[in-house]
């Protein structure tokens, strides 16, 4: 499941927008339009998590407040990339009756994807 964090675009006063998170301080981009501001949001949220390890849980978007001298002018969510690293291959214990229900749902080709997506949805939910 894809984490989404806000990116707020501001109007500068030469006429262009800049562009922060909120919930990632240093996080920032600019551009000519909305349009490019935005579109450099992404790019500036996957440099972020490049350079810094820790990834803060994002504040909902209504949620967040912004100071009054700030003037905004779009709230934004960007996806954050994927980090979880490349494949990698495992031994892991299961009974042997959990890992038939599994393949019955899935088929045993479909084993890694179903037990991937399980934990990740049980991290999810422990945030």
């Amino acid at each position: 499941m894809p984490v989404f964090y806000t990116a707020v675009i501001e109007a500068a006063d030469d006429g262009t927008y800049g562009v922060f998170f909120p919930d990632l301080p240093g996080c920032t981009s600019a551009g000519e339009t909305i349009q490019q501001a935005a579109l450099g949001a992404s790019e500036a949220l996957a440099f972020y998590f490049e350079e810094n390890d820790e990834r803060p849980m994002p504040q909902d978007i209504d949620a967040i407040v912004i100071d009054d001298d700030i003037s905004e002018v779009a709230r934004v969510l960007v996806a954050a990339p994927d980090v979880d690293g490349p494949i990698q291959r495992y031994n892991v214990t299961l009974p042997s009756g959990l890992v038939a229900r599994i393949d019955a749902q899935v088929g045993a080709g479909g084993r890694s994807s179903f037990l991937a997506a399980a934990a990740k949805r049980s991290l999810a939910n422990q945030s």
